[in-house]
C-alpha cells in the first residue's frame, strides 16, 4: 500500500511552487494515462487501485519507476478533482523551456490566459487542428496545473506550451504575421491569413494586453449575431480559439 509520505508528496504537487522545485506534474484518470503510457511516457510513480494496475499490458509495467496500490480514500486525498479517479500517476514535465526563434509555421501566443479550464480547452484546440506550439505569458496560469492538464484531455502529448515575455518574444519576430483577436478586428472570415504567423488571444475579461497591441499585425474577430442587445460582449477564450483555429485550418486545406 501507498505510505503517507508518498501521499502527502503528491498532493504537494498540485502547487506550482513545488511542481517547479521537483519538476513534476500529475495527472489523472485512465484515459490520460493510458493515452501518456502508449506514447513511451515514463512515469515517475503510478497511484492506482489493485483491478487498473494488474489491468496494465507488460509494456506499460516497465515504464513506471514505482507502483504503489490505493484505495479509493486514499486516491482522494492525492487527486484535485471532485470526483476522482481510479489512478493517478506522477511524471517529469515534458519539455524544457524553449529559445525565441522565428516560428516556421503557424502558432498560437496566449496573454494572461489565467483560466485553467480555458487553457487547457485551447491547447486540446490546438491539437485538433494541427497546431504544435504555444506561446503563454509569463502570466497565464500554469500549464501543469491539474484542471489545466485535465482540460487539455491529453492534448500536451502533441501541443509544446512554453512561458515567455510576450513584448520581448514579438520583437525577435518582427517579420512575422500577428493576427491579434479583438472586438473591434476585422471579421475573421474575410481576413487574409497567413499558414506560418501566430494567432493571439488575450485575457478572458481585458483581451489582449496595451503593451502588445503594437505587435498585431492583422486585428480579426468573430462576428455574432446581436451580441450587443443580448448581453455577450465576447466569447469564451477557448471557445473563440477554437473558432479561430477551425477557420486558419479550413484555408489552409
Amino acid at each position: 500500500m501507498i505510505s503517507k509520505n508518498k501521499i502527502r508528496f503528491i498532493s504537494s504537487l498540485h502547487l506550482k511552487k513545488t511542481r517547479d522545485k521537483e519538476n513534476l506534474f500529475v495527472i489523472e484518470g485512465e484515459k490520460i494515462i493510458k493515452e501518456f503510457l502508449e506514447a513511451g511516457i515514463r512515469f515517475k510513480i503510478l497511484a492506482a487501485t489493485p483491478e487498473f494496475i494488474s489491468a496494465l499490458p507488460a509494456f506499460a509495467l516497465k515504464q513506471i519507476e514505482s507502483i504503489e496500490t490505493a484505495s479509493d480514500n486514499e486516491l482522494n486525498r492525492m487527486s484535485s478533482l471532485k470526483t476522482p479517479n481510479n489512478a493517478l500517476a506522477v511524471l517529469n514535465k515534458l519539455y524544457n523551456e524553449m529559445e525565441v526563434s522565428q516560428p516556421e509555421k503557424l502558432s498560437v501566443a496566449l496573454d494572461c490566459i489565467q483560466d485553467p479550464g480555458n487553457l487547457g480547452t485551447i491547447i486540446r484546440a490546438a491539437a485538433w487542428f494541427g497546431i504544435d506550439t504555444i506561446l503563454c505569458s509569463n502570466d497565464c496560469v500554469d500549464v501543469y496545473n491539474s484542471k489545466v492538464v485535465q482540460a487539455s484531455m491529453g492534448a500536451l502529448l502533441h501541443v509544446k506550451v512554453y512561458y515567455t515575455n510576450l513584448a520581448e518574444y514579438f520583437k525577435n519576430t518582427n517579420k512575422t504575421s500577428v493576427y491579434g483577436a479583438l472586438l473591434d478586428g476585422n471579421n475573421i472570415y474575410n481576413q487574409p491569413v497567413s499558414n506560418n504567423g501566430i494567432i493571439l488571444l488575450g485575457n478572458e475579461s481585458k483581451g489582449i494586453s496595451e503593451k502588445l497591441l503594437p505587435f498585431i499585425t492583422h486585428k480579426i474577430s468573430i462576428p455574432g449575431a446581436h451580441s450587443i442587445k443580448s448581453g455577450i460582449d465576447s466569447l469564451n477564450a477557448g471557445m473563440a480559439a477554437a473558432i479561430i483555429f477551425s477557420e486558419f485550418y479550413r484555408r489552409a486545406l
